[in-house]
């Protein structure tokens, strides 16, 4: 049958309900306006989502009710307020008309006679349980107690079902659950469940009530007591305010060099803490919060040495090399000399360990004149040390920023963002993104600390970050950047380094002088090179200050005087030679090719050996292999087999022999995109047993097609070919442009093959 439907947000009517309800929609007015005009009776139903304005039938419950139309009132604001009484159970098939109401396709269903459905053992089973409920759910309410009262007094189990529904004030998707029941038995069920639940959820409230009600009475207890104590001090003649202190802030805060808004919201705090008892916690919160506002520099700044000579001679007092750092230093001196201000950069030295990153940033701080201050940001997960605390329980506290203006006293120091690649995330919010607003130089101006809650101005402060791995840093947070990269050092600057800088630490240290131990050329040489494998010089030091302290030993039992370490008696303080390098192999050899690789702690080379026996065209791997490494293999492979012909490799050749690539010293890790153009090259240089030179080392990815792609850590590889006696390296052509930054140390003495695809590589290395 077809009646007038009315879409109900957040109310389910049910069958024998008398409820009334606001209708504002036209649609619903007009609907129950031609009801009252016809038989009075309309379809009500639920929408799934009460936001839907004009809801088509899937945005309707499927199961509803009609209803008689009993009155209608008009409200104030084109509201009708309609009063009707639930009649039967139905299911709305579909929407016939939408216009100018809602008209549907209505089937009556009613449920089957409880005594058709159900056993009468069971339906009184089902009865005392659904009473003993009630009683449970009675005792924990204290309105409803007369119905409640009157549903204990039935007997029949479908009377008291519906009862249940009509009486306990479930929530419209609970009742709308009892209308879809199709039976008694789901719907005894689902009000067992309901009616459990109601009472287990005003059970924890009366808890929470009892909780809050004795909190509540302590409060006041302790209200009516400090007030009582106020008297009595003030007939005593004692003062128990905070008026004598917060008199003492006001006068630093008229005096303090900070902005106007700043100094308002000082003030305003001030006479807020002024009116607060003496003693009390919230005193003690208001009081930290007004000494960390007048401890902050604000407009407080030191002068900077524009000197761009002094400078560059402080770095070079301080650094050996390191010429892009320096010079982005001076040039940022240089700018803000002759325009008197400007943007200060944000640096980001990333380099491997032990190359001096965090050591630059104070030469750079001495070389400025400006106060110096590190964060450590190696591990830190928790957003609030970035942003603070909110000032809303005892403990709160500023972020690391505040903390460090605080600490120097400047606005303007110069503030080292130690490790920031090593930033964590979790359930307390993202460092990172944290960040994003510190390092970027048109926000940081007016940083927000949860805790300060004034702007900090904090684009005065010179920040400089390091990192190992750049490419963990997240991307938003390094756009934010100017990278620049310490590479790993060469022997002949590691050997400066320790001539001018380590060695007089490590005198200094063990209370030697120069006249007691001195290093011969050839002595620091040999435990450069054969006691230390290292992109920085951190394992060099130790090295040094083991020796030193031998020598202490010496000096104390054996009384001697002076101590030069020479290239012989370097074995005595150190032990035997501990790095050994893998040299150009001797005589050319099939299926062995020399790669070059980066790892965190410089350059080394990689030999990739390939070995081909009868088989069914497998290809195995070996030497701890990452997934690029695997992927780059299966390419290089695949390449050999399509240009197979060219090199008269028989057709069958694949289907009958198995490849097996090995890269020695399997226990370490390997991994990373560089090793194609080595593999796809060892590969072709077994299979058509032809020889590859033996002074060759080559680097570069390649693709399905032979194109030959570039790489990074280019200085790093080059120099490990260095230290391997190699004299030619094939490079990718797009590396062209790396190679010329390169120092001459480096490259003296290397014949570098630039190559575009395989055909220049195989042509360079095979004989």
């Amino acid at each position: 049958m077809n009646f007038p439907v009315i879409a109900l947000r957040g109310l389910t009517i049910l069958p024998g309900m008398v409820v009334h309800f606001d209708a504002s929609r036209k649609k619903s007015i007009d609907a129950a306006q031609k009801a009252m005009m016809s038989d009075q009776k309309v379809f009500v139903t639920m929408q799934k989502d009460s936001e839907i304005e004009d809801p088509y039938a899937k945005d309707l419950c499927i199961y509803g009710t009609l209803v008689r139309v009993k009155q209608l009132i008009k409200m104030q604001g084109n509201i009708i307020r309609i009063m009707v009484e639930g009649l039967e159970r139905c299911r709305l098939n579909g929407i016939i008309e939408r216009d100018p109401y809602l008209v549907g396709d209505i089937e009556f269903l009613p449920r089957k006679s409880v005594s058709e459905e159900i056993e009468y053992c069971r339906q009184e089973a089902m009865v005392r349980i659904l009473k003993e409920d009630l009683d449970k759910y009675s005792a924990e309410v204290s309105n409803n107690k007369q119905a409640i009262a009157h549903m204990m007094t039935m007997k029949k189990l479908d009377e008291l079902l519906n009862q249940i529904g009509i009486i306990i004030p479930f929530d419209p998707e609970s009742k709308q659950r009892m209308l879809d029941a199709p039976n008694y038995e789901d719907l005894y069920l689902i009000a067992e469940e309901l009616l459990r639940r109601e009472a287990a959820i005003n059970e924890i409230k009366k808890e929470f009530q009892k909780k809050v009600k004795e909190r509540i009475d302590k409060s006041q207890k302790e209200y009516v007591l400090r007030e009582q104590m106020k008297v009595i001090r003030e007939e005593l003649g004692e003062d128990s305010s905070n008026t004598q202190d917060a008199d003492e802030y006001e006068k630093q805060a008229n005096a303090l060099n900070a902005p106007d808004s700043v100094k308002e919201v000082l003030l305003k705090e001030i006479k807020r803490f002024k009116a607060i008892p003496n003693g009390s916690q919230e005193g003690t919160v208001s009081r930290n919060y007004i000494e960390t506002l007048l401890e902050l520099p604000w407009n407080n700044c030191t002068q900077d040495n524009n000197d761009t000579i002094h400078a560059m001679n402080v770095l070079n007092e301080d650094h050996y090399g390191l010429e892009k750092v320096k010079e982005r230093v001076v040039e940022y001196l240089a700018v803000r000399t002759l325009v008197h201000k400007g943007d200060t950069p944000i640096i980001c030295l990333a380099g491997p360990p032990g190359t001096g990153k965090t050591s630059i940033a104070k030469s750079v701080a001495r070389a400025l004149g400006k106060k110096y201050h590190r964060i450590s940001l190696g591990g830190v997960r928790d957003e609030a040390e970035i942003r603070g605390h909110r000032r809303t329980y005892l403990g709160a506290m500023p972020g690391c920023f505040a903390k460090a203006l605080k600490e120097v006293g400047t606005s303007n120091p110069l503030i080292l963002l130690d490790e920031i690649d090593k930033t964590s995330s979790d359930y307390k919010g993202d460092v990172a993104s944290a960040l994003l607003e510190v390092l970027d130089s048109e926000q940081n101006n007016q940083f927000k600390d949860h805790y300060i809650e004034v702007p900090l101005d904090l684009s005065k402060v010179l920040f400089i970050a390091t990192a190992n791995d750049k490419s963990m840093i997240p991307r938003p947070l390094l756009d934010r950047m100017e990278v620049i990269d310490v590479t790993s050092y060469t022997e002949n600057e590691k050997f400066h380094i320790a001539k001018d800088h380590l060695i007089p630490k490590q005198l200094e240290r063990n209370g030697l002088t120069a006249d007691q131990l001195s290093f011969t050329t050839k002595g620091l040489q040999k435990i450069i090179h054969n006691y230390t494998r290292e992109a920085g010089v951190r394992t060099l030091e130790r090295q040094i200050a083991k020796i030193c302290r031998k020598v202490v030993r010496e000096i104390l039992e054996q009384g001697r005087g002076k101590v030069k370490i020479t290239e012989t008696s370097v074995e005595k303080y150190l032990g035997m030679e501990k790095i050994t390098y893998n040299k150009a192999n001797t005589e050319d050899q099939v299926g062995i090719v020399r790669g070059l690789a980066w790892t965190s702690v410089g350059g080394d080379t990689l030999e990739i050996e390939v070995n081909v026996m009868p088989g069914s065209g497998n290809l195995q791997l070996t030497g701890q292999m990452g997934d690029v490494m695997k992927e780059s293999a299966q390419l290089a492979l695949t390449y050999v087999r399509s240009v197979a012909s060219e090199y008269g490799i028989d057709k069958k050749f694949f289907e009958e022999n198995d490849i097996h690539l090995h890269i020695p010293e399997g226990a370490v890790p390997k991994d990373g995109p560089s090793a194609g153009i080595t593999m796809t090259t060892a590969i072709l240089s077994a299979v058509t047993k032809q020889k590859v030179y033996a002074d060759l080392a080559m680097t570069g990815e390649v693709t399905l097609r032979g194109r030959v792609l570039p790489i990074g850590g280019l200085k790093e590889k080059l120099l490990a070919a260095k230290m391997a006696d190699i004299h030619r390296v094939l490079v990718p052509d797009e590396n062209r442009s790396d190679v010329s930054e390169i120092s001459t140390e480096i490259t003296k003495g290397l014949d570098i093959v630039y190559v575009k695809n395989m055909s220049e590589v195989l042509g360079q290395a095979l004989l």
